[in-house]
């Protein structure tokens, strides 16, 4: 650690001797070092501090041949500079005076650093006043054992998690799909070097490279150890992973580091375990606009936005972690969509919850700062506030509905399903630490717990005392004057004050023969005596001390108070927990009920069937009215969809919507369609859209070759694959033959083929059903009347007759004289246009396909680009009858069926 060194010319006075020292200690930090009521910043802190807040850059000493550089901040207002620092990406070590200025024996006041504020780990309440998890990750990659570990801390909750894998490529998409706030590296890799890249273009998370001793396995392993208070690392899931324990390791050094302590609210470690879990990869999460759209934004347009109806930070946090790693596991889908559906369909009680919810704050952050002494008094409110709500939201279980009389009601015990039904069998009301906040704190205590005024009168004796005295002192001395005048019968007593010896009374000359025998001659002036009494010296010192012992003895009943609420906080984090889970389940039974979502069925299949099935997200943007819903099948007879159409028809929507309603069902949630029947996924992949990674002269075509290769490379018979114009970033046969062998490569899988959504204006491919087993084509429907086309929207059997892009061409107001030249140009490239074909660009492309050995891609290169045998093909309309569910098909949707089949397929369509 290198020592920080005056610049020449500047005085070594003993401040900044000390200043030195402990900028030495924090040589990465922005150093804020606190002098009396500000916190001031020197040297090139003060420079970059000044730039960063937009503050004034002074000097300490101006006029000096070599000035200081110096800003600072109030510092009752500290808390929002950090936080623009932190949010800027700077380390902030926060210099505090440690002993009182007043009683200071040395020439200047001791100062240290208790703590680095830091992006990952602030926890200050503007820090995490947030209802989105903030993670603290590391990674570590051993390229010897093809092996390697990324964990990641929540540090304002204690919840940690990590997993452990044997693909670089799979360690660097879940950091990315994390995407930490910061992001422990050993060493600048190629991976952290890209990572710094896209930093620089506006990611939120930074790289740290802390000292390469952070991920060393043995102390890694103890530090794990100690901090879960276990004897060896397999009661956590750590065993024979030690690229994992490495990265936990490193985590644990860097909060030593930066807190300058060891962190003792961690929950047990939990790694995550991939196989109780539906895999969406950053890509999928990114091109579904899960959290974010597409141009980055939050909010409205995401799935995120549209599902979550919960009340407090706790839940919206659980949702946001559910919709990350949704569940693979049957049971626990049933078991979450159980409670959905008693909230659903119990919406008094549901309000009831709601309206008790909202009162509840964030237990969870609130006790991580109280466990880590970095509350203030208005936590303790808010936990007050939380924990009267903890009785009201109990309650809601048992309210009744309209007409249903108290006692007639179900008993919740029977009647709530299981998940919750152990929650309400264990619930604690708190009401013991209730109480206690109740009685102790008023209900708007200053910020700062050293200022007094905390405590609620009756609250301590002592403290009462203090209060009265330090606030109604003059009225004391003027009862004590009353009564020493009744009982000694002395009128003209006085009582009076002077810097000498504090409070006296006075007794004219003529009068001091009748001073009573308690009174203490303490001076004479020209026309009267001065006296004290032990009473008058005993209310003196009360009175004097008293301001500076009250707010001791606040200080002391606020730390006995933390204490006992440290004590509790198991209880604590158990209703936090279960508060969360509640939160969620309503949360998603107030989605489907405002948005008439039903109930999917799931199963170990590889079926899936969706009834009248919509997007979410635009469904919310449009309205229910403005949307049209769609069918969609995929079984042994149909698990590849070619799904053909014009742009703006809606097969990105009908691709998007399918696999958002697979996630939505494994979440446990409720899903926007009539009726859904699920086969499980074990992953989800996407490859819709595409841009260019400028910074890493990657094209958009090979951004989407990189993601097609993944997908080839990873899925399996469980996966649910959604490929949206593959090929299209090259030149039309090239792209042709690429988007073919990737078709016929996902369709011709030996455990039966990848259940594939694949949207394609390659209407070559359509020539694929009937000779490759599984392949289906669909289209988006179009109509053309006169000349004018109209987008149904509708997802029907069969190939679409062609793409209509100079229709669209047309709509989107391109020049009819362009528009005919092109329609021109078409007729001629269509006359034109050689079957012969592809072959060589297909041989080329098979070349490309993952896991062929050389003698395989020589069989590939003979092999025909389509079988010499086509088997028939029903026409659609029969493919759309034998899909129609008749139990639920009313008259009006049958006649209206029959309106759509007769413009699609009628005489003049054929």
């Amino acid at each position: 650690m290198a020592a920080f060194v005056l610049p020449p010319g500047v005085k070594m006075t003993p401040m900044f001797e000390q200043y030195a020292r402990i900028k030495s200690e924090n040589e990465n930090a922005l150093l804020m070092f606190r002098m009396g009521d500000f916190y001031e910043l020197f040297f090139d802190d003060a420079v970059i501090a000044a730039k960063a807040l937009q503050i004034t850059l002074t000097s300490r000493n101006p006029d000096a041949e070599v000035p200081v550089p110096m800003c600072g901040v109030p510092h009752h207002s500290v808390e929002a500079y950090i936080r623009q620092l932190i949010d800027k990406g700077f380390y902030v070590a926060v210099c505090d005076q440690i002993e009182d200025p007043k009683t200071a024996k040395g020439s200047v006041v001791e100062r240290a650093v208790l703590d680095v504020r830091t992006p990952s780990t602030a926890i200050e309440d503007s820090a995490t006043a947030g209802t989105e998890h903030c993670y603290l990750g590391a990674v570590w990659w051993d390229k010897d054992k093809e092996a390697g570990g990324f964990a990641w801390l929540d540090y304002s909750t204690g919840e940690w998690s990590g997993l452990h894998a044997r693909k670089e490529i799979e360690l660097w998409q879940w950091v990315l799909k994390l995407n930490p706030r910061e992001l422990l590296v050993p060493d600048v890799s190629r991976e952290a070097f890209q990572i710094n890249k896209a930093v620089e273009q506006g990611e939120i998370f930074t790289v740290r490279v802390p000292f390469r001793g952070f991920f060393e396995l043995k102390a890694a392993a103890e530090r794990v150890q100690k901090a879960q208070k276990v004897q060896e690392l397999g009661a956590l899931g750590l065993g024979g992973k030690d690229e994992l324990v490495m990265a936990c390791g490193a985590i644990l050094s860097y909060l030593r580091q930066t807190k300058k302590r060891d962190p003792g609210h961690l929950s047990p470690f939990v790694p995550l375990d991939l196989n109780r879990h539906l895999v969406i990869d950053e890509v999928t999460e990114r091109n579904l606009e899960i959290f974010r759209r597409l141009d980055g934004r939050k909010g409205l347009g995401t799935l995120r936005h549209v599902l979550d109806e919960t009340m407090t930070a706790m839940g919206a946090r659980l949702l946001e972690e559910r919709l990350r790693h949704p569940w693979k596991d049957l049971e626990q889908i049933r078991a979450t969509a159980d409670v959905v559906e008693f909230f659903a369909e119990n919406p008094y009680k549901r309000e009831a919850l709601r309206q008790a919810l909202d009162e509840v704050h964030d237990i969870e952050r609130l006790s991580t700062r109280i466990e880590t002494g970095k509350a203030n008094p208005r936590d303790f409110v808010a936990l007050k506030h939380s924990f009267k709500a903890l009785e009201k939201a109990r309650a809601s279980f048992k309210v009744c509905e309209p007409g249903i009389y108290p006692g007639q009601e179900e008993s919740p015990e029977i009647a709530l399903p299981g998940a919750a039904s152990r929650i309400y069998q264990n619930w604690d009301d708190l009401s013991d630490l209730s109480d206690m906040l109740e009685k102790s704190f008023v209900e708007s205590p200053p910020v700062t717990m050293t200022d007094g005024g905390m405590f609620k009168p009756g609250f301590h004796p002592e403290l009462d005392e203090l209060i009265e005295l330090a606030e109604h002192g003059s009225e004391r001395l003027d009862a004590l004057l009353d009564e020493e005048k009744r009982r000694n019968s002395l009128p003209r007593l006085k009582i009076g004050y002077n810097r000498v010896f504090g409070y006296y009374f006075e007794l004219p000359k003529g009068m001091a023969a009748q001073a009573p025998p308690n009174f203490i001659r303490r001076q004479t002036v020209a026309n009267a005596e001065r006296y004290t009494s032990p009473e008058l010296n005993e209310l003196q010192d009360k009175i004097t001390v008293a301001q500076d012992r009250r707010k001791a003895l606040e200080y002391q009943l606020y730390k006995e108070i933390g204490g006992l609420v440290c004590n509790e906080l198991v209880r604590i984090k158990f209703m936090s927990h279960a508060l969360a889970a509640l939160d969620f389940w309503q949360g998603l039974a107030e989605a489907a009920a405002k948005r008439n979502w039903a109930r999917p069925a799931l199963n170990a299949g590889a079926d899936i069937l969706i009834r009248e099935g919509r997007h979410p997200v635009i469904e919310h943007l449009v309205g229910s009215a403005g949307f049209i819903a769609n069918d969609l099948i995929l079984d042994a007879n149909r698990r590849l969809l070619l799904i053909t159409g014009p742009n703006m028809a809606g097969k990105s929507t009908v691709l998007r919507q399918a696999a958002l309603i697979v996630i939505l069902a494994q979440m446990g949630s409720f899903v926007p369609a009539s009726e859904a029947v699920i086969g499980l996924c074990d992953r989800v992949y996407s490859r819709v859209g595409a841009s260019d990674n400028l910074a890493e002269h990657q094209s958009t075509f090979m951004v989407e070759m990189m993601e097609t290769a993944r997908i080839l490379r990873q899925a399996t018979k469980k996966s649910l694959v959604i490929l949206d114009e593959i090929g299209r970033g090259t030149s039309t046969f090239d792209g042709l033959s690429l988007a073919w062998a990737v078709a016929e490569n996902l369709a011709e899988r030996k455990d039966g083929g990848i259940r594939t959504l694949f949207a394609t204006h390659y209407h070559e491919l359509t020539s694929l059903e009937g000779r490759i087993p599984g392949i289906c084509n669909m289209n988006i429907s179009v109509i053309e009347s006169k000349g004018e086309i109209v987008f149904m929207h509708r997802l029907v059997p069969g190939p679409a007759d062609r793409s209509y892009g100079i229709e669209v061409a047309r709509l989107a107001g391109v020049p009819q004289p362009v528009v005919n030249r092109a329609k021109k140009i078409l007729a001629a490239l269509e006359k034109s246009r050689g079957a012969a074909s592809n072959s060589d660009a297909a041989k080329a492309v098979r070349q490309l396909l993952p896991g062929l050995s050389p003698d395989a891609v020589s069989r590939e290169a003979e092999r025909p680009v389509l079988p010499d045998e086509k088997k028939p093909v029903d026409h659609p309309v029969l493919t759309a009858l034998k899909d129609i569910d008749t139990d639920h098909l009313t008259p009006m949707k049958a006649l209206a069926l029959l309106t759509e089949w007769k413009q699609l397929w009628g005489e003049k369509n054929q």
